[in-house]
């Protein structure tokens, strides 16, 4: 796995680490009137499970389960950009272009996650190496430790507790505090000053600590422990390791009295080995020692209080607790969201050649343009217009040869070219082509866009006679263009201060447009500006609304298909953007003047693709495609579930905005 993967994975586990140790300490106060046994076995079981979530998670058949967005269809990560441009810009469409949001690095992305994950491990390894350290002195203390005199005192002790095992009865320095150690070979670590003891306070002390080796505390503390260690960032882990050494304690105390001990003589002599020994902080990870300063007070007054109870956990009790664990640890590690597959295939790369210049010649060969045509759309909608223009030239050759320089099948090509420099914002380079297309194609409907960019060619360059005759030519080779050759001319006569005539043609492209189009959508936005500028403010609110439910109806009826693809939530980690291409600013977009935004709904793969475009609220004049041109080449860090990558539904706003 990546890192990506990996930081997704151990976040999951922390979540579900956290679930458990909730459902712990909730179970923890619900027996608050059963025994510190029974308390100490939830502790325990719950210990058991975290270390468990991490094999688990990897290698327990995954639960499949309803994704949340089934559950909650209105949440979509949301993504924004701002394309500006001055409006005296003349060479370049895209000119004053500035993004409001930058782009997240994918470097900045990775530090931070890599920052994180290294904080948790070394938090980890300080603590692991603290119980090595622990484990080390132990070893060391227990072989310089002798035999201890109290052996003797010990074998009926370990005979009514009913220990199988041998227990080795060792003495260690002056003042250290009893315990019990040892996983495979337990054994009891008294003091040099025991011998000073009355021998009923060292029967107490070595019954404490045998009621540890016949519990297995040892190998409980082992495992609190470990369980803290791994989430030591979390508080409730603490909690558990607090709560776990509590109710250790406890229990043992309770063994011991249940052994015919007086609660007051042995609080006494609880309170004598507290005062007097001292507690090593280190060992502590590795031992269980007889007496904390911190849990004295609470054990006492257990010790003393008669209404406690201070039954063992016995078999049923720890079957239910095991067995609960297991219901909640396996099916909350195997716990996934449902995809549309286990595996959603990778955005595929349109076809493109791989060799172009053996493409032409195979083409050229059987005479056949279309061979051309339909690679470099693909290299055009990829951006990478010289290929594509390589590949339009050699057609436009072709065209030449199979049909003859003055063919409506040459003028189409000279459109096509027209059209690329148009799109990679070259307009001198499109003006010679489209004014060339025009020459050939004549009177052809063909010529009517050629005519349509030249006249906005002229309007950017102010020279409104010449634009208003180029609309007047495209209306008349071709009625689908009367609606925006008349809503052109209006713009023009917008800028030559003539409204009454501007607001005649507005009107009257909006005659000639289906009023259910974008293109009458277009028409209203730009008629409303221009009511607007007049002071006509209530025609222009009206105006305005109708072409704002036009825009919600197309986006209604671009409905997208139907997706599997996650929301956010429910654990799943949103997708991050890593890279963007800005969109331009179409040329007749700047011209006319026309803003607003383009809000997009996406689909953001596995692969960190945007696909599956839906316009859910557009604009016209090539604004919306490009909107969507720019967002395919975007790149984000794929949305995770439990460390998996998933796809996941985007909403994306690229704003157009006039200085």
């Amino acid at each position: 796995m990546n890192e990506a993967m990996w930081f997704g994975f151990l976040t999951g586990v922390a979540l579900k680490s956290t679930a458990v140790l909730g459902v712990a300490w909730l179970g923890s106060l619900f027996l608050r009137g059963r025994s510190a046994a029974s308390r100490h076995l939830v502790w325990t079981a719950a210990a058991v499970a975290v270390l468990a979530l991490p094999l688990f998670s990897v290698s327990v058949p995954a639960l499949r389960v309803p994704s949340f967005a089934r559950l909650a269809p209105g949440i979509a990560v949301f993504f924004e950009t701002t394309a500006k441009v001055e409006t005296q810009a003349t060479s370049s469409a895209s000119a004053g272009f500035a993004a409001t949001l930058p782009a997240h690095s994918e470097s900045g992305l990775r530090d931070w996650r890599l920052a994180l994950m290294l904080a948790w491990g070394i938090g980890a390894a300080a603590i692991l190496a603290q119980m090595l350290l622990a484990y080390v002195l132990l070893f060391r203390l227990r072989r310089r430790s002798q035999p201890s005199p109290d052996d003797g005192l010990a074998a009926p002790l370990v005979r009514q507790l009913g220990i199988s095992r041998h227990v080795a009865i060792l003495e260690t320095e002056e003042n250290s505090m009893p315990m019990a150690c040892g996983l495979l070979q337990p054994a009891i670590l008294m003091p040099a000053g025991a011998r000073n003891w009355t021998a009923e306070r060292r029967r107490m002390v070595l019954l404490h600590e045998l009621a540890h080796v016949k519990r297995g505390d040892v190998a409980t503390h082992l495992l609190a422990r470990l369980s803290m260690m791994l989430n030591w960032w979390n508080p409730l882990a603490w909690v558990a390791w607090r709560e776990s050494l509590k109710e250790c304690e406890r229990a043992a105390d309770d063994l011991v009295l249940g052994s015919g001990a007086r609660a007051s003589d042995y609080a006494a002599h609880l309170l004598g080995v507290a005062r007097s020994m001292q507690t090593s902080p280190v060992l502590a990870s590795a031992a269980v020692a007889m007496a904390r300063r911190s849990q004295l007070e609470g054990r006492l007054v257990a010790i003393l209080d008669s209404r406690v109870r201070r039954g063992g956990a016995g078999r049923i009790s720890a079957l239910a607790v095991i067995l609960a664990a297991i219901a909640l640890t396996a099916p909350l590690a195997a716990l996934r969201a449902q995809s549309r597959s286990d595996s959603t295939p990778a955005l595929r790369a349109p076809a493109v050649p791989a060799d172009i210049d053996a493409t032409i010649r195979a083409a050229t060969a059987q005479r056949n343009y279309e061979m051309l045509d339909e690679p470099a759309a693909t290299f055009e909608a990829l951006r990478q217009f010289d290929n594509a223009k390589k590949l339009l030239d050699a057609a436009l050759a072709i065209r030449e040869q199979v049909s003859g320089g003055q063919s409506v099948a040459y003028g189409v090509g000279l459109m096509k070219l027209g059209d690329l420099e148009k799109k990679r914002n070259q307009p001198s380079q499109a003006v010679a082509f489209y004014s060339q297309a025009a020459q050939v194609l004549g009177d052809h409907p063909e010529a009517a866009l050629a005519w349509m960019y030249l006249g906005q060619y002229a309007l950017g360059n102010k020279d409104y006679q010449p634009a208003i005759d180029d609309f007047h030519k495209a209306q008349s080779l071709d009625t689908t263009q009367a609606g925006p050759a008349q809503m052109w001319m209006a713009v023009v006569c917008e800028r030559e201060q003539k409204p009454a005539e501007a607001d005649t043609l507005y009107q009257s492209a909006l005659s000639w447009e289906d009023q259910k189009s974008a293109e009458a959508a277009t028409t209203l936005e730009l008629y409303a500006r221009f009511l607007q500028d007049q002071g006509r403010q209530d025609d222009a609110k009206l105006i305005s609304d109708r072409a704002s439910a036009v825009r919600r109806t197309l986006g209604a009826q671009s409905g997208q298909a139907k997706s599997q693809a996650f929301h956010i939530g429910n654990g799943v980690n949103p997708p991050k953007l890593l890279y963007k291409v800005e969109p331009d600013y179409t040329a007749e977009a700047r011209i006319a003047k026309y803003q607003g935004t383009v809000q997009l709904s996406v689909e953001i793969g596995m692969d960190g693709v945007a696909r599956n475009f839906q316009v859910v609220k557009g604009l016209g004049l090539g604004l919306d495609q490009n909107a969507v041109t720019a967002v395919r080449q975007w790149q984000f860090q794929p949305g995770t579930k439990d460390g998996a990558a998933v796809p996941v539904l985007a909403t994306i706003e690229v704003n157009f905005r006039l200085n």
